[in-house]
């Protein structure tokens, strides 16, 4: 387990690979995404994606209060919702202008969904309703909950640290009541967000707590862990089965919006086989190899929203070359090919923003013959309890 201080080389090529796979799912012309991890289990990326959010943001709101005090973690994940919040302005602009461009083409257009119709009829108050999160256009509907998280980091990271088992059973609880917490969420139809935050906060919550309060070696070698292990495996191969040679359809929306509990239990379980993979060195083997992937997992926000252009073009690209083949069929090659686009365009996008991305430097002060960085509101010796053992 790395110190707040480090990043996690594992979470970053994770969160990188991910990204990966978010885009080639998008991309719903293309070949890989009939391998992505929803083709072998009840649930997909998104689950993956916020569980390493929360893990992620533990990991950085705790490395802020030590360096500068809880005061300056408290005002660095308000402004972090403030960059999501742009972001998930930006990504809607982007699927309301693919829209109007793909809408005069003869081609399924996938961007296309309720707000882009609402905009016809109705521009200002359909730009409106998009701010206000009551309408949250394709591709885009998953950052208005990352925008609620950022907002209650600095609630539930003190609360997991102190009181984990507490800070479980709430968040069991409010996954419960979730469908119906859910309905009162602002939306135009009634049906809610399209990610419930009531639901999906338990996945970042078990980031949370993993971060918080990592399970130890000793455990995962023991008897016990080694059962654990053995269930995992058994569930994993168990639901691979039924989705290969039984239930092949996709699952029904409400299941993945309100974070069903097959989805979960299904999550759980390859979680852990991934962390005996992480325990084992496997990973951070992997990241070592693949430094491209790290970076594009460093600089999540930009590969996500680039990411929904990379596969959205792609996807449009096509589908207008099917049309013109003969026999309306397109080979694989050509698929594929797209899918190798996007997975460069992402790692070159991750590239860029690290560049881009100017190095934070905090101003050091002398206390008590070591350095740490100054603020008027520190609290060090507060914040260091909060760290778990490396």
């Amino acid at each position: 387990m790395s110190s707040p201080e480090k990043r996690s080389i594992e979470v970053d090529f994770l969160r990188g690979i991910v990204l990966i796979v978010i885009a080639l799912d998008h991309n719903l012309s293309g070949v890989l995404q009939h391998a992505m991890l929803h083709t072998y289990a009840y649930c997909d990326a998104a689950e993956v994606f916020v569980f390493l959010g929360g893990y992620a943001s533990a990991s950085a709101y705790l490395s802020v209060c030590v360096h500068r005090g809880e005061s300056a973690a408290r005002r660095r994940f308000l402004k972090r919702a403030f960059e999501i919040y742009r972001a998930y302005l930006l990504t809607a602009i982007l699927m309301l202008g693919y829209s109007a461009a793909l809408t005069p083409l003869p081609i399924l257009n996938i961007a296309a969904d309720a707000s882009w119709k609402s905009f016809l009829l109705h521009p200002v108050w359909t730009l409106i309703d998009i701010a206000l999160f009551r309408q949250q256009p394709f591709l885009s509907a998953v950052l208005p909950m990352y925008v609620v998280f950022a907002l209650c980091v600095p609630l539930t990271v003190p609360l997991c640290r102190r009181r984990p088992l507490r800070a479980l059973l709430i968040s069991l609880a409010i996954w419960l009541a979730a469908p119906w917490l859910g309905g009162k969420l602002p939306s135009v139809g009634g049906e809610g967000w399209p990610f419930n935050p009531y639901a999906w906060q338990l996945m970042f919550t078990f980031g949370t707590l993993c971060r918080l309060h990592p399970i130890q070696s000793g455990i995962h070698l023991s008897a016990r862990g080694k059962q654990v292990t053995i269930a995992a495996l058994a569930v994993v191969l168990t639901i691979a089965s039924v989705k290969l040679c039984v239930d092949a359809h996709p699952a029904p929306g409400y299941l993945k919006q309100n974070l069903s509990g097959v989805r979960v239990l299904s999550f759980l379980s390859i979680a852990w086989l991934c962390a005996q993979a992480v325990r084992l060195g496997w990973v951070r083997a992997l990241a070592e190899r693949m430094p491209g992937v790290v970076t594009a997992g460093r600089h999540g926000l930009v590969c996500f929203v680039g990411g929904t252009i990379l596969s959205i073009s792609a996807d449009v690209f096509l589908r207008i070359a099917e049309m013109n083949e003969k026999g309306g069929h397109l080979f694989w090659p050509m698929r594929l090919n797209a899918d190798v686009l996007i997975i460069a365009g992402l790692l070159f996008l991750g590239k860029l923003a690290g560049r881009c991305k100017p190095a934070r430097a905090p101003t050091l002060v002398s206390q008590g013959g070591a350095h740490v960085p100054h603020d008027r509101h520190l609290h060090t010796n507060e914040c260091r309890e909060m760290v778990p053992p490396a």
